[in-house]
């Protein structure tokens, strides 16, 4: 990947690297200005897809497919990552959510930029072909307290999957199991319930069929050192060994993403958020767990070199 910058750490910023679930049809078309572009074409031939093609013309339905949507996001993010290093903002913190979990390790130098798009691609098959295994989905549920939460353990064949706030999370399971759910989540105590266009049952028992795939690709990777801070979703703490990642990434397939937890292990002293694209929708998240002075969500290249920092 391109040079990074070697200015001091910024311990008051953590930048935020989203999933699969924030990428939408052409959401590369704005950051096709950036002098980074030219690493997706690294990250195609690594992943043995024209990556390109599916940040400028694929379409929402297209794009929403987990084995496009995960590279097509990794992409995205690292094209991000570079243009803040262009402005030589170093932050100490790093956390991603499920997917945007590789782009944090690429990013901290923890992974190569193509050996992140192979465990990816590795990543996005083996997860594909479990979902073909059963078919499953996810729900996202809203304004549920912890009876809710405690009604969820009645149901057959559904998990919790993200665990995204106070009140929000998602939940994995099969189409059956999640029917139920739909059509008595305000007896079980839950105000909304909102299907989710994913094409799994991604974060639980589902996925493992895949977890012995990744584990293989895992072991064949070099890892690297870092100095940067990674929060983990799978327990919400920070890690920065090769050896600490390589088996959360593994956990992470079948465990829930403890996003609010990552969240406030964030120390006091951060207190600005940068998204990195495509999308908006960790900032939302974490201003619903607690406060920063500035969340920051560049939408261009233009814009980020442009943020008050």
């Amino acid at each position: 990947m391109s040079e990074l910058p070697t200015a001091p750490f910024r311990d008051d910023v953590v930048v935020l690297f989203p999933g699969q679930g924030s990428l939408t049809g052409g959401a590369g078309i704005p950051w096709q200005s950036s002098r980074h572009w030219d690493e997706i074409a690294r990250i195609s031939e690594a992943a043995r897809l024209d990556v390109a093609e599916l940040l400028l013309s694929a379409t929402d339905d297209e794009v929403v497919r987990t084995d496009r949507a995960q590279i097509a996001t990794y992409a995205l993010s690292l094209v991000g990552f570079l243009e803040l290093a262009d402005r030589g903002v170093r932050p100490r913190y790093l956390m991603g959510h499920s997917l945007g979990e590789f782009s944090a390790l690429v990013a901290s130098g923890l992974l190569s930029i193509e050996d992140g798009a192979r465990l990816i691609g590795v990543r996005g098959a083996a997860m594909a072909r479990a979902a073909r295994e059963v078919e499953g989905s996810m729900v996202a549920l809203m304004g549920g307290d912890d009876g809710a939460r405690a009604a969820l353990d009645s149901l057959r064949d559904v998990w919790v999957a993200n665990i995204n706030g106070t009140g929000q999370i998602v939940v994995s399971g099969s189409r059956a199991g999640l029917d139920d759910l739909l059509s008595r989540h305000k007896e079980l105590g839950w105000r909304r319930a909102t299907p989710l266009p994913v094409g799994g049952a991604f974060h639980s028992p589902l996925m493992a069929p895949a977890q012995a795939e990744l584990d293989r690709a895992l072991a064949s990777i070099k890892w690297g050192t870092t100095e940067y801070l990674l929060v983990s979703n799978v327990d919400g703490r920070v890690h920065t060994t090769a050896d600490e990642w390589r088996e959360l990434l593994s956990r992470q397939l079948t465990s829930p993403v403890q996003f609010l937890d990552a969240t406030l292990a964030l120390p006091e002293t951060v207190t600005t958020t940068i998204e990195m694209p495509p999308g908006a929708v960790l900032t939302g998240l974490t201003k619903r767990i607690r406060a920063f002075e500035a969340q920051l969500t560049p939408a261009t290249p233009a814009e980020l070199q442009e943020m008050p920092l």
